[in-house]
């Protein structure tokens, strides 16, 4: 019966074994280094996103090419041609697409409120 403190030794394996063996520790480390630079590289991007945001919020708010000052409308007057009948109205950004009927012609109109002016004026034509 064999005594229970005493270690059993491995034997040594043999060459080509060893060389796999060796190989496999070789790319364990080689793919943690890889892993721990990486790691190291989300952690920097992360610092960096977080020293980079502003201490004080903004005090207006931006659209586009223009700003608002916070607290205070925004005052613009879009003048349209006379007789122009509107039939919708859509906003994007700073531009607002007006929508109707002109003499008859159907029209598309583009206020841009950084303008404060009538910068586009489109006829709608349906081909028969």
């Amino acid at each position: 019966m064999p005594q229970p403190d005493v270690e059993e030794q491995e034997e040594p394996l043999d060459p080509a074994m060893e060389r796999i063996r060796r190989k496999m520790v070789l790319l364990q480390l080689v793919s943690g280094g890889i892993l721990f630079v990486c790691f190291m590289a989300v952690l920097a991007a992360v610092v960096y996103k977080v020293s980079q945001r502003p201490d004080a919020p903004v005090q207006s708010a931006s659209t586009g090419s223009f700003s608002v000052p916070a607290g205070q409308p925004l005052a613009a007057t879009a003048e349209l041609p006379a007789g122009f009948s509107v039939q919708s109205v859509s906003l994007s950004g700073s531009q607002i697409l007006f929508y109707g009927l002109l003499d008859g012609d159907r029209k598309a109109l583009v206020f841009d409120l950084a303008a404060g002016r009538i910068v586009a004026d489109v006829t709608v034509a349906i081909p028969q």
